[in-house]
Parts: structure tokens; C-alpha cells; sequence
């Protein structure tokens, strides 16, 4: 007789959107919720999990945010709710840099221009 037993994370994203004005980099973006946690499998088959834990990314400049776990299950559940900043602790963000530079003639800015103010080429 064989069993047929695996431990393995999982990741589970939530059908939750927010739309939101970045913290971090101050562009418009929306949340992302997802969940992680571990999974006991028997036989391929998910029987147990454990350390749930609930996540936000920014749609914007990825950073990711770890949620408090009591608005987490709740959003799990279906409940209709809108994150705040206190509900969120910042894990990980990339660097956002205002610089833009032209990839024809080499001209850089900090403005929000979509066309290169010396030589006319789009950004």
C-alpha cells in the first residue's frame, strides 16, 4: 500500500478590486488581495491548510503590503469592504524614479511629458 502525502504553499488570488491614489509613488493604480498559506495534500488532494496569510499589491508600482488578517478573512468571505492605509503594513516596493530620458537624442526630465521637449519623439 502506498499514501501519497505532500506539504506545498499555495497562493490564491481574492476577487477583490480597489482603486486608490499610490502612497508610494503618487500615481492612480488599484489593490490586488491575494492569500498565501500552506497545504498538506493527500494524494493530490488539498486536505489541510495552514498560515494563512493575505497580501495587497499595487497595480501601480508593485509594492506589496501585508493585510491585516481580520480584513482578509472578511474579504475571503465575500464582505463588501474598502482597505485603508492603517489596515496595511508595506513589505517590498520597487523604486520609482521621475526621471524620464529620451531614448533618441538622450534628453532626461522630471516633467510628465509624453513627448521628448527636444527633439519631438515619444518617451
Amino acid at each position: 500500500m502506498f499514501f501519497m502525502i505532500g506539504i506545498t504553499n499555495g497562493r490564491k488570488d481574492l476577487p477583490f478590486r480597489q482603486t486608490m491614489i499610490c502612497s508610494r509613488c503618487g500615481r492612480y493604480g488599484s489593490y490586488t488581495v491575494y492569500v498565501t498559506f500552506m497545504q498538506l495534500l493527500l494524494f493530490f488532494i488539498p486536505c489541510f491548510k495552514w498560515n494563512r496569510q493575505y497580501f495587497v499589491e499595487t497595480s501601480c508600482c508593485g509594492t506589496v503590503y501585508q493585510l491585516n488578517p481580520e480584513i482578509g478573512k472578511r474579504l475571503e468571505k465575500g464582505e463588501d469592504l474598502s482597505i485603508s492605509d492603517a489596515d496595511l503594513t508595506p513589505l517590498s516596493y520597487r523604486t520609482y524614479s521621475k526621471i524620464k530620458t529620451c531614448s533618441c537624442c538622450g534628453f532626461s526630465t522630471e516633467e510628465d511629458f509624453s513627448f521628448c521637449p527636444k527633439c519631438g519623439k515619444p518617451f
